[in-house]
């Protein structure tokens, strides 16, 4: 099976061409530095292609990383993954960058809780039981203090490197409960391998046509846009009334 995937959700993104008709799968990816893919994706493809001897064409699947994360990056992947899917007729396998960075906790515990640096000061948060999604959700740092602290097992918070500082001394001071930090590198399209395979074995595939982005909170221009002022109607015309004898 001959599976591509695209993640260009973070500050680098990355392509990867799979054969799993190997064992181990052979696996040829290149990254994208520098927020860069809405260039280089497409070139990077071909790259690909070319340095793996694979046609196109002879592609399984297509796997994409849809979020979170940047927005740009985010629709530059799921528009490139979406638009080789109609083209060549392939399914579609969506994944959250969250299950990518949870499924990369190896430590033998049931429960994981992936986190990812959202910026101003808030973070994308997926808790996650042997794999399946219990929740997603953009929350701010008090409040992920408090989701810990309230954990009733024991579990593994994977996080970036990015946010390891600002979350190490809470954990230091006993306040993460039951949590037990583990930093893992930001995730890869190669990363995405083992959990695209599940759902193409399960045909848990996606419907190119309606898939959104995972984006988890507001584009900027949402946050930042000025509040409409209602709309006010004009007063009605006032006639003088003549009084009557």
């Amino acid at each position: 099976m001959k599976i591509l995937l695209i993640d260009t959700c973070g500050a680098t993104g990355s392509v990867a061409l799979a054969d799993t008709a190997h064992a181990p799968a052979l696996v040829t990816s290149t990254n994208l530095p520098g927020r860069s893919a809405a260039e280089r994706l497409v070139p990077a493809i071909r790259s690909l292609a070319t340095d793996s001897a694979i046609n196109l064409n002879q592609l399984d699947a297509v796997a994409v990383v849809h979020g979170p994360g940047s927005f740009t990056g985010v629709r530059v992947g799921l528009s490139a993954a979406k638009g080789l899917c109609h083209a060549l007729n392939l399914p579609l396998v969506a994944i959250s960058r969250l299950a990518v960075l949870a499924s990369l906790a190896h430590l033998p515990v049931a429960r994981v809780h992936a986190l990812l640096d959202a910026g101003r000061g808030e973070f994308y948060s997926g808790i996650y039981s042997d794999g399946v999604c219990l929740r997603e959700a953009l929350v701010t740092r008090d409040q992920l203090l408090a989701l810990l602290s309230l954990e009733p097992t024991p579990i593994v918070v994977a996080c970036e490197t990015a946010i390891a500082e600002s979350l190490c001394a809470p954990f230091k001071l006993g306040l993460g409960g039951n949590a037990t930090p583990q930093i893992v590198a930001e995730p890869t399209a190669t990363d995405a391998l083992p959990l695209a395979l599940a759902r193409i074995q399960q045909r848990a595939f996606d419907d190119p046509a309606t898939i959104d982005a995972n984006y988890l909170r507001r584009t900027d221009a949402e946050i930042f846009a000025k509040p409409i002022a209602p709309a006010v109607s004009p007063p009605l015309p006032t006639r003088s009334r003549t009084p009557t004898r």
